[in-house]
């Protein structure tokens, strides 16, 4: 194995040292970003201002990460509430869009990354701060979609990215932590690393790296009970939707905010939305994550099953194709290219008409719809019910069936003729 050399900056868009004063970290209080809060100031000779954002995370104490920041030298600590922007503005899109990468992964770094880049640049200008630091790795996605989208929002704003300059790797991280008295929650024997917001928490590091290892969800999980323990009886809930949106929650009024939180604990309680995923990177790297997005689930099989009802067969086809490239657009940090609103316009066009009621029942790490309503409904019980009174015309089905054969009974049969010679 090569050992990394030394860290050349190349990008324009990488701050130098001595040429600003103040950055701004976006802080988690996590292992990273913790060390290089400290490592900043020590390299850089500069100040920093610490930026967290409360988008629904549940196991961060936020005034907590706010004082670790300023005992760790923060010259000022910023806790931004963002979770019912992050819901209307994003959630509500990847609700619609059915947010699904590479098989359940519902996409909830990713879409945390735009509102975190969009209020780090408001507040990078409102404190004079010309550069951004960030806590992602050179192998990760995040380091892309923080540089791109923050450069992009504004050009004349510099980043630095502290774990790819400084060549530490996770062991020689915690030892710098407890050298300089940093408080941090990974150990060499749990050495897991999280991202969390309302939409999903996700681990990676420690077994989760081998793909084969078995991880011990028991060990890594923070949200749900492990789907394979879980012995809450099975549960249902009836979901009502309007224009693609989930707007009461068994019959009770909420807002999107409190939905997804609610459905969240339901969904931990019975380990729905845990998901073991190989993951294409976009450095192109594969890697192994533990995704836990209980709310995303339930939600997104509730309203893929209610588009389609209220949906023709081609429009589901084509759905189902631009659903796919706004997951992989998303994914890949692609929020602001034109082409996203093109996306996003039949995105919303094709969810007007889906209102309606889901039931969904949730049990044993499993959510399936049990029933299905709407004004919309494409479904006429007087064609389809096998009784006899039905309106459907079987006079017609064999001359259907013969117009329908024939361009592959033609095929087949030239094809059989030609090999015969």
């Amino acid at each position: 194995m090569n050992k990394q050399t030394s860290y050349l900056k190349i990008g324009s868009h990488e701050a130098s040292k001595g040429e600003f004063d103040t950055c701004l970290l976006l802080y988690s209080g996590g292992l990273d970003t913790s060390v290089m809060l400290k490592w900043i100031q020590e390299e850089y000779s500069c100040n920093v201002i610490t930026l967290t954002l409360d988008i629904g995370q549940k196991s961060d104490d936020l005034e907590e990460i706010k004082q670790k920041a300023l005992k760790l030298g923060a010259i000022k600590a910023i806790v931004y509430e963002a979770k019912e922007r992050f819901a209307n503005e994003l959630l509500s899109i990847a609700i619609k869009a059915n947010a699904d990468y590479q098989g359940g992964y519902a996409l909830s770094t990713p879409l945390g990354r735009v509102i975190i880049s969009e209020v780090a640049v408001q507040i990078a200008n409102e404190n004079d701060c010309q550069v951004i630091a960030h806590g992602c790795t050179g192998k990760g996605n995040d380091q892309i979609r923080f540089e791109t989208y923050i450069t992009t929002l504004n050009p004349e704003l510099k980043i630095i990215a502290p774990v790819r300059e400084w060549s530490m790797g996770r062991d020689e991280e915690i030892n710098y932590a407890k050298k300089h008295n940093i408080p941090v929650k990974q150990t060499a024997e749990k050495p897991y690393s999280y991202d969390e917001n309302m939409w999903g928490s996700t681990a990676e590091g420690g077994a989760i790296e081998d793909p084969s290892k078995i991880p011990v969800l028991e060990d890594i999980l923070q949200w749900s009970h492990s789907p394979f323990a879980s012995s809450v009886n099975p549960t249902d809930l009836t979901i009502q939707f309007s224009k693609g949106l989930p707007t009461h929650l068994n019959g009770n009024k909420k807002s999107l905010v409190a939905i997804i939180m609610e459905l969240n604990r339901l969904g931990g309680e019975h380990g729905v939305g845990v998901f073991n995923l190989i993951e294409d990177r976009m450095v192109g790297l594969k890697v192994r994550g533990i995704y836990e997005n209980p709310a995303a689930t339930i939600l997104i099989t509730a309203h893929k099953k209610l588009e389609m009802l209220v949906s023709t067969r081609q429009e589901n086809e084509l759905k189902s194709f631009i659903d796919t490239k706004w997951a992989y657009l998303t994914y890949a940090a692609h929020w602001y290219d034109p082409v996203m609103n093109n996306l996003k316009a039949f995105i919303e066009m094709q969810n007007q008409k889906v209102s309606g009621s889901v039931t969904v029942r949730i049990g044993s790490g499993n959510v399936s719809v049990a029933a299905l309503d709407s004004k919309n409904s494409l479904f006429d019980a007087s064609f389809a019910t096998f009784n006899s009174d039905a309106s459907f015309n079987q006079n017609a089905a064999a001359g259907f069936i013969e117009i329908h054969a024939l361009p592959q009974k033609t095929a087949y049969n030239v094809v059989l003729t030609y090999n015969r010679k």
